[in-house]
């Protein structure tokens, strides 16, 4: 899906695609299959923008086809919500948008996907990002805050703190967008839960600045404490929800960079998210780190899934009325 020149390839190691690994698309080629009548660009509430990057993985590499094959996978995802008994994206409508060319170098890459958000995002729709490597983060909050005018609150649901400085030499590493975000004003705090892979300079800086990291380590998310402090850090705010599905347990997602083991589980992952919903004002979200496996297309479909109910539950619980 991206036309540029930029090369892809290294870094991945993944069998070819066979006839036996292709997925016949829907009638309509986009996020959840939608008819025209329910995915207009005008009529809908939700734009999903795909930013296929990749750049600075540094282990599993395939991130660059993440949008694409979450798309794909969504098209094989029932509309129809049993929580909710109906069909949420009939009421709301979602228009995908094209995939973003990006440049290979990740401080214009960064650059290229803020103007674009900061353009969708001006339109008052909930923007939805599809990555693409962890790094495109820092870009969609960029872009967020310049349509919104003002800082937001980052939750992040993810397994590694991304509070380094720099990693491998870049600033704009996969390992350092909550460092950016903070370094740059984008965001007042950020709210990290199901962390279980840190290294000394993140835990210090975290404890260095307690009113703007707050990090929920895995284990803490399984004992259930968490819920009374999340809810009071976000009350009033607005918030930019980013889900690196390396949060979620290797059960779940197992196609991604870097799969820490004990992760978040299905339940608890929806219950951060609608918590987080019915807390605060839900400007925007992102999910990253997909790296799908020709052939199996299990964790593509969960990512699939969890963001059609993550959109269901901002635009139920977290969103302005019209």
């Amino acid at each position: 899906m991206v036309t540029g020149t930029t090369n892809f390839t290294r870094a991945i190691s993944v069998p070819p695609f066979t006839k036996e690994c292709v997925v016949a698309a829907a009638e309509f080629d986009n996020f959840l299959g939608l008819p025209p009548e329910h995915s207009d660009r005008q009529r809908s509430a939700v734009f999903v923008l795909p930013m296929p990057f990749e750049a600075t993985v540094s282990y599993g590499g395939g991130t660059f086809a993440g949008p694409n094959a979450i798309i794909t996978a969504s098209q094989q995802v029932e509309l129809y919500d049993r929580e909710f008994d109906t069909e949420p994206a009939l009421a709301f409508g979602i228009h995908t948008l094209p995939p973003l060319d990006l440049p290979e170098d990740s401080a214009a890459a960064v650059n290229a996907i803020a103007q674009a958000t900061a353009v969708a995002a001006a339109t008052a729709k909930l923007v939805i990002g599809l990555g693409g490597e962890h790094t495109v983060s820092v870009g969609f909050g960029r872009g967020l805050v310049q349509a919104l005018g003002s800082p937001v609150t980052l939750v992040q649901i993810d397994a590694h703190a991304d509070l380094r400085d720099e990693y491998e030499g870049s600033p704009f590493s996969h390992a350092c967008i909550a460092r950016r975000l903070l370094d740059g004003q984008t965001v007042e705090q950020v709210l990290q839960l199901g962390i279980r892979s840190v290294c000394t300079e993140e835990v210090d800086y975290a404890r260095r600045h307690p009113d703007r990291v707050r990090m929920w380590y895995a284990e803490e998310v399984h004992a259930g404490g968490w819920r009374t402090e999340l809810a009071e850090r976000l009350a009033g705010k607005r918030v930019y929800l980013t889900i690196d599905v390396d949060g979620l347990d290797p059960s779940i997602v197992p196609a991604t960079g870097t799969p820490e083991p004990d992760g978040l589980t299905w339940v608890e992952t929806l219950d951060i998210v609608r918590l987080v919903c019915q807390s605060a004002q839900i400007v925007g979200v992102d999910c990253v780190e997909l790296a799908p496996y020709p052939g199996q297309h299990a964790a593509d479909f969960a990512v699939a899934k969890l963001l059609y109910k993550t959109i269901t539950y901002a635009m139920r619980f977290g969103r302005p009325p019209a």
